[in-house]
C-alpha cells in the first residue's frame, strides 16, 4: 500500500471515529416532581417510542417522592431537569435557588379542595372555623394565597381556618379529621371516591374556578446553565422530543398508561387508576404546545403576591422563565 493509499484509509477511519463520536448521545437526568404515575406519561412515551433517541438524547427518569425535593435535587446537581410547579419554583428562586422556567407542558391545573358535604361547606365563605388539609413541601403555596385572596387567617380560630399539614393520601377526609382536602382532578379525588364515597356526598373546588390557580408541572433549570450553548442545545432537543411525548400520550391515553406501568419499578399502581388518570391529565395538556403563556406566568406571579402580610413571594421576580428554548424547540 502506498503513502497516498495508507493517507486516505487513515482519513476514512477518523472520518467515521468522528462521525461516531459526534453522535454518541447527550445524557440527561430529569427530576421528577412525584412518584412514576402518569401524571408524567409524556416522559415515559418519549422515552419508549424513541423520540429522545431521535434527538440525540439517553434521558434518566428520577422518580420523586415524599422525602425527595426536586428544587434541593437541582440545588445538589442530581438533576439536568426538574418537573415543579411554578410557585415551588419562584419561592426557591426568591430564596436564592436561581432556577428558571424552560416550558410548561400542563396549560391547567388539576388542582382543587374536596369536602364532605356533611361538614356544611358548600362555598368558600363556608370555611371559616373549618379544619382543611393541605399538602407542603412547596405545594402549599397555592393554598396559602388563596387563603389570603379570602382574608382567612390560616392559623385556626373561628375566623381562620386551622391548616392540616396532610400526607400523600386521602386519610384525613376518609376519618373525618378535616372539612376538605387537598386532591388532584388525576388522583386524589378518584381516591376518594374508590374508598366508597359518592360524588353525591362531595363539594369540590377547583383552583381554576375560583380564580386563583397556579402553574403546575413545569420544566425547570439552573439559570447558570443557560449560558453554556451545549447545554441550551440539550435542552431543546429534550423539551421537543418531550412534547412529542406528550401529544402521544394525549391521542393514546391508554397506551401511555400501560406504558408508565411498565415503568413503575414499585408496583404499586394498578391499571384502572392509571388510565383513569391519563385521561383526567390529558385536559390539563391540552392546549399547550410546551411554550410559556406568559399570562399565564402573570397571573400565579399575581395570585403568590396576592398573600396579604404574608405572600409567598414579595416581589415580582425576575429572568425567571426563558422563551429561548420552546422558540428553537418549537421551530
Amino acid at each position: 500500500m502506498n503513502y497516498l493509499v495508507k493517507n486516505v484509509a487513515l482519513l476514512g477511519t477518523l472520518t467515521l471515529l468522528g462521525t461516531g463520536a459526534a453522535f454518541a448521545a447527550d445524557d440527561v437526568k430529569l427530576q421528577l416532581k412525584w412518584v412514576t404515575q402518569a401524571q408524567f406519561a409524556g416522559y415515559y412515551v418519549a422515552a419508549e417510542k424513541g423520540f429522545y433517541d431521535e434527538e440525540g438524547l439517553n434521558v434518566t427518569i428520577l422518580p420523586g417522592g415524599p422525602d425527595i425535593a426536586p428544587p434541593q435535587v437541582m440545588a445538589g446537581g442530581g438533576a439536568d431537569v426538574m418537573v415543579d410547579w411554578l410557585p415551588s419554583a419562584l419561592a426557591a428562586r426568591e430564596k436564592g435557588l436561581p432556577i428558571v422556567n424552560i416550558a410548561q407542558p400542563f396549560k391547567s391545573s388539576g388542582m382543587m379542595l374536596t369536602c364532605l358535604k356533611e361538614s356544611g361547606v358548600a362555598s368558600p365563605a363556608d370555611f371559616k372555623g373549618k379544619t382543611l388539609g393541605v399538602w407542603f413541601g412547596g405545594n402549599e403555596y397555592p393554598f396559602l394565597s388563596w387563603m389570603a385572596t379570602l382574608g382567612l387567617p390560616t392559623t385556626g380560630g373561628a375566623d381562620g381556618v386551622e391548616v392540616l399539614k396532610q400526607g400523600f393520601n386521602v386519610d384525613p377526609l376518609l376519618q373525618k379529621q378535616a372539612a376538605c382536602i387537598s386532591t388532584m382532578t388525576y388522583n386524589e379525588y378518584w381516591q376518594v371516591i374508590d374508598a366508597g364515597i359518592s360524588p353525591d356526598d362531595l363539594v369540590t373546588f377547583k383552583y381554576e374556578d375560583q380564580g386563583v390557580a397556579t402553574l403546575e408541572d413545569g420544566l425547570y433549570v439552573m439559570e447558570e446553565k443557560l449560558a453554556d450553548p451545549a447545554f441550551e442545545d440539550k435542552m431543546v432537543r429534550f423539551v421537543r422530543a418531550s412534547m412529542k411525548g406528550w401529544k402521544y400520550a394525549e391521542a393514546n391515553p391508554d397506551e401511555a398508561a400501560m406504558i408508565v406501568l411498565d415503568n413503575d419499578e414499585t408496583g404499586a399502581q394498578t391499571e384502572g387508576h392509571q388510565k383513569r388518570m391519563m385521561g383526567e391529565v390529558a385536559k390539563l395538556t391540552a392546549g399547550s404546545n410546551g411554550a410559556l403563556d406568559v399570562a399565564d406566568y402573570e397571573r400565579t406571579v399575581k395570585t403568590l403576591l396576592g398573600g396579604g402580610s404574608d405572600p409567598v413571594i414579595s416581589k415580582a421576580p425576575e429572568g425567571a422563565y426563558t422563551l429561548a428554548i420552546t422558540d428553537k424547540a418549537l421551530n
